[in-house]
């Protein structure tokens, strides 16, 4: 387990299934307000996690909401059972994905996300970013906290380029949005936490956006 920290929030996160998921959990220290970030995969451990934010606070935890970044299979598999879990915490996905979300895991998207949607969880506020490409619609979250600012990427956003694409159209939509709406609008400081493997940031990558534009991947 991975522990991240801001002056008002603790992010942990592990990494399930085959295919290495990120799945991350937001705990404001004051309140006890918490948010899942994609229940990926393995109920049991996503559980654990979110039992294991009591430490990071002395207030009483209440998962407030699962958010869910893109509609892939991958990242939904422990959706139903965390949501069964959790009847208190809110559905959340982009809007042009959750259809498919409900469709794929008969779980009912209780709030749809578009661009510059702010949501406030009682202790932190995460905005959304729709990052269109990987799937019509995938979102990123971004937390500014503390002189802090943390991007969620989902599979839009990794060390070394953008999300896997399927055709020139959305690769060229996901650079425009990635162009625009991160590289445009954030600091370089910006930590970078994406739904697949390492970290990286926004000033890491930026020098390479010319070089994945020209390799068109």
């Amino acid at each position: 387990m991975n522990m991240i920290e801001t002056e008002h929030v603790a992010i942990r996160s592990i990494a399930v299934s085959e295919m290495e998921n990120n799945v991350y959990l937001l705990t404001a220290k004051e309140t006890g307000s918490q948010v899942l970030i994609d229940a990926a995969d393995d109920a049991e451990a996503i559980t654990e996690l979110v039992a294991s934010g009591t430490e990071d606070t002395e207030a009483e935890t209440t998962l407030r909401a699962i958010i869910t970044t893109h509609r892939h299979w991958d990242h939904i598999r422990a959706l139903p059972a965390v949501s069964a879990q959790h009847p208190e915490a809110m559905t959340i996905a982009g809007v042009d994905d959750a259809a498919a979300i409900t469709e794929a895991e008969g779980v009912e998207i209780a709030h749809t996300v578009d661009h510059l949607d702010v949501g406030d969880f009682g202790g932190f506020v995460l905005q959304a970013i729709a990052l269109r490409g990987h799937t019509p619609g995938s979102i990123a979250l971004l937390l500014s906290d503390g002189g802090r600012t943390i991007l969620f990427s989902g599979d839009s956003l990794f060390p070394g380029g953008p999300g896997k694409t399927w055709s020139k159209a959305d690769f060229t939509s996901l650079m425009d949005d990635l162009e625009e709406r991160v590289f445009g609008q954030l600091p370089d400081d910006t930590l970078v936490l994406p739904g697949h493997g390492d970290s990286t940031t926004v000033g890491q990558e930026r020098p390479n956006l010319g070089e994945w534009r020209a390799r068109g991947w």
